[in-house]
C-alpha cells in the first residue's frame, strides 16, 4: 500500500473514531452543557479530521459526529433517537456545518500543499541556475538535476547516460507527455510504463545524453511536476553546452 493510501485509510479511521471518543468524553458533562456548545465541540473533531484527510474523510467525520451526538448527548441517551425539536435542529445544524467546514478545511489544506509544491519546484530550478552561475562543473549540474528528479517525480532511482541513443524507450517529452515512438506506432501513457523511461538532455541544439528514470508503478506525476522535470533537464543541457563538451547527434 502506498503512503498516500495509508494516509487516506488512517484519515477515514480517524473520521469514525475521533467523534466517537470526543462524544464519549463529553458524557459526564452533558447535563451541564447546552446542546449548541456540545455541537460546537463536536465540530472541532470534524475540522481536525478534515485538515488531515481528503473530502471523504471530512464528510464521514461530519456524519459520525452527528450520529454520536445523537447517541451520547441527546435524550433518550444511548439510543439513535431524538425527541426534542431543539435538539433535532442542533443535530441537523451539526451535520450541515460539519460538512461545510470539513470541505473548507480540505480545500485550504490542498491550497497550502499547492503553494508548498510550487515553492519546492521553484527552489529546484533556482538551485540548478545557481550552480551554473557559480561556475560549477556540468557534471555537478547533472548530478544535482538527477537528485532533484528522484524527489520531484517520486522515482526509485535515476541515472544519467552520456552519448548516443540506444534502444527505444518511452520518453518524457517537452510538453510533459509520455510517448513511446516505434516505426508505424506511437503509444501515449497515462501511467508509468514498465522499465526505464528516458528524459533527453539537449543544449544548443545538440544531444548530450539522457536521464533514465526508474519509477514506481502507478499514475504519472502531475503535469506541472513533469514540466519542471523537463525544464531541469534543459538546464543540464545548457550547462553541458556552455562547457563546450563534445556531443553526439
Amino acid at each position: 500500500m502506498s503512503g498516500y493510501r495509508t494516509h487516506d485509510a488512517a484519515a477515514l479511521l480517524a473520521a469514525l473514531v475521533a467523534p466517537f471518543l470526543l462524544a464519549l468524553a463529553l458524557v459526564p458533562f452533558r447535563t451541564g452543557l447546552a446542546a449548541t456548545n456540545e455541537a460546537l465541540i463536536m465540530v472541532v473533531a470534524v475540522v481536525a479530521v478534515a485538515a488531515l484527510g481528503a473530502r471523504a474523510a471530512g464528510a464521514l467525520a461530519a456524519l459520525s459526529a452527528a450520529a454520536w451526538f445523537d447517541f451520547f448527548l441527546t435524550r433518550p441517551y444511548q439510543r439513535f433517537a431524538i425527541t426534542g425539536s431543539a435538539e433535532i435542529q442542533t443535530a441537523v445544524l451539526l451535520l450541515v456545518v460539519g460538512l461545510i467546514v470539513s470541505q473548507l478545511a480540505v480545500r485550504a489544506r490542498r491550497l497550502q500543499r499547492t503553494v508548498s509544491n510550487d515553492e519546492a519546484r521553484m527552489t529546484s530550478l533556482q538551485g540548478t541556475a545557481r550552480l551554473a552561475e557559480d561556475g560549477r562543473s556540468p557534471e555537478d549540474v547533472v548530478e544535482y538535476v538527477r537528485r532533484e528528479l528522484v524527489g520531484l517525480l517520486g522515482l526509485r532511482g535515476c541515472r544519467f547516460e552520456y552519448g548516443t541513443l540506444m534502444g527505444s524507450l518511452p520518453r518524457l517529452e517537452h510538453d510533459g507527455n509520455m510517448w513511446l515512438h516505434r516505426p508505424g506506432r506511437v503509444t501515449e501513457y497515462a501511467e508509468w510504463p514498465d522499465g526505464e523511461t528516458e528524459l533527453r538532455v539537449v543544449g544548443g541544439g545538440h544531444y548530450y545524453g539522457r536521464f533514465l528514470l526508474d519509477p514506481h508503478p502507478g499514475p504519472l506525476p502531475p503535469e506541472r511536476d513533469r514540466l519542471v522535470a523537463v525544464a531541469l533537464a534543459a538546464q543540464a543541457g545548457a550547462a553541458l553546452d556552455t562547457a563546450g563538451l563534445s556531443h553526439r547527434v
